[in-house]
């Protein structure tokens, strides 16, 4: 399926200068701008981009802002993006856990689902629990039961998090996914925000889903799945998933197209992060070529060369973590010996996170030297429980390369990158907005 009932008017709208009118609009949030800036920045006609914004109006994707002085004449009218209008679920599958997100036109976060999961418990298995995933995140928060307003979206800080749906660390214990209480033995639950009073509502409630698909939710674009690769994008299927050979030739994407009834796109979760913080527009890292380093189950990257998420020819690239670095070193989960992720995960099995790091580090200056990336983004569980450490360590070593080629750039920077442990999931959900946006292929 590469349509469906929920979000096809928002899919229908896809063209070029469509999506620069909507990026505009999302970068200028709720200050709004005006026809004739949108024509001076996109270089589109006032009569096209007169066109273009009744178009969106009408399909409730964008709305008045007020009104602004001009130099002449009549005040301009300012539009601004309805966020609620369209709706994404990003979900991240690991090894042993699935995080679900549901996220606004605007790329915040409306509700979440994290539950337990096995990857090789097999594939009926593990389509089910991400379709049932599905079915209570946008039940709970598109479609409630009692007939009261679907949640809405609250603007995101400046410095990228979303305190809707964030709760206090308690001391020495997780954080806390969403804002409403997890009950003792279930699933975090669904978080949402309060409607602002001055929001326009609709004109009824969605009802819930009769048949089990999410069709019936008029504002889904669709559903984006990230987890470890190979795979192949474009037609997301599996391939030989590290330490799951069994998921070999799996059409992952065909079979939650059939249950869900919405568009499905498959990445590996490194190329979502990367996209995730790629189309992040100002939250996004300012730089075109970058690498997202993620390390938490396993090891992988996500490359961004240009501005542009690099899968390859094949849909095959940044499989980072079984590049070997040492003939006859460990086995690794794929066959191979001596990877970087068999090294830098027997490291921290061991509990030496300086020489994890230092491995790390060693795979991240190939990478600079391959591609002379301008920064180092490291992301993952287990960079998140000790960061500085792993920032520090990898810095070594790029440091050390650095100062052996000489030159006047210095060396590559490592910082976090932003997004925290939702970066994966809210990057999935990305697979299905970018491309609105003009920000990424998506599927």
């Amino acid at each position: 399926m590469r349509g469906g009932a929920g979000g096809a008017n928002l899919l229908a709208l896809r063209s070029h200068n469509t999506a620069l009118v909507l990026d505009l609009l999302r970068g200028a949030g709720a200050e709004g701008i005006s026809r004739l800036e949108l024509a001076e920045r996109t270089g589109l006609t006032p009569q096209a981009v007169s066109k273009i914004t009744a178009r969106l109006r009408e399909r409730g994707l964008a709305a008045e802002a007020g009104r602004r002085a001009s130099t002449g004449g009549k005040p301009r009218t300012v539009l601004r993006l309805v966020p609620e209008a369209g709706h994404a679920i990003g979900v991240h599958l690991d090894r042993d856990e699935l995080r679900a997100v549901l996220v606004d036109l605007d790329g915040a976060v409306v509700g979440e689902r994290r539950v337990p999961l096995d990857l090789g418990a097999g594939a009926d298995a593990v389509v089910e629990a991400v379709a049932g995933t599905a079915r209570e995140l946008t039940a709970d928060t598109l479609c409630p039961p009692d007939g009261s307003v679907a949640a809405v979206s609250t603007p995101r800080p400046p410095d990228g998090s979303v305190a809707a749906v964030s709760t206090p660390r308690p001391p020495g214990g997780p954080v806390a996914a969403v804002s409403t209480p997890r009950p003792p033995d279930g699933p975090v639950a669904a978080a949402s925000t309060p409607r602002p009073p001055d929001s326009p509502l609709p004109a009824a409630p969605t009802p819930r889903p009769p048949d089990g698909t999410l069709a019936a939710a008029p504002t889904l674009l669709g559903l984006g799945v990230a987890l470890p690769g190979p795979l192949d994008h474009v037609r997301g299927v599996l391939h030989r998933v590290t330490g799951f050979p069994e998921w070999d030739g799996f059409p992952l994407r065909d079979a939650l197209e059939e249950r869900l009834g919405v568009p499905v796109v498959v990445d590996k979760d490194t190329n979502a992060a990367a996209l995730g913080l790629t189309a992040g527009g100002d939250r996004g890292p300012a730089t075109a070529s970058f690498a997202y380093l993620h390390l938490g189950t396993g090891l992988g990257a996500g490359l961004v060369i240009g501005g542009a998420v690099h899968r390859g020819a094949r849909t095959g690239a940044g499989e980072f973590g079984h590049q070997v670095i040492q003939l006859d070193g460990p086995p690794c989960t794929c066959g191979a010996r001596g990877c970087i992720e068999a090294l830098c995960l027997a490291a921290v099995g061991r509990g030496d996170l300086a020489e994890a790091a230092r491995v790390l580090g060693a795979g991240a200056a190939n990478l600079a030297g391959l591609l002379d990336i301008d920064l180092v983004l490291l992301g993952g569980r287990t960079v998140a429980a000790a960061p500085g450490a792993f920032v520090e360590g990898v810095g070594a070593v790029l440091d050390a390369r650095a100062r052996r080629e000489g030159g006047r750039e210095g060396a590559v920077p490592v910082r976090i990158a932003p997004g925290g442990a939702r970066g994966v999931a809210e990057g999935a959900a990305q697979l299905l907005l970018a491309p609105l946006f003009g920000r990424g292929d998506g599927g």
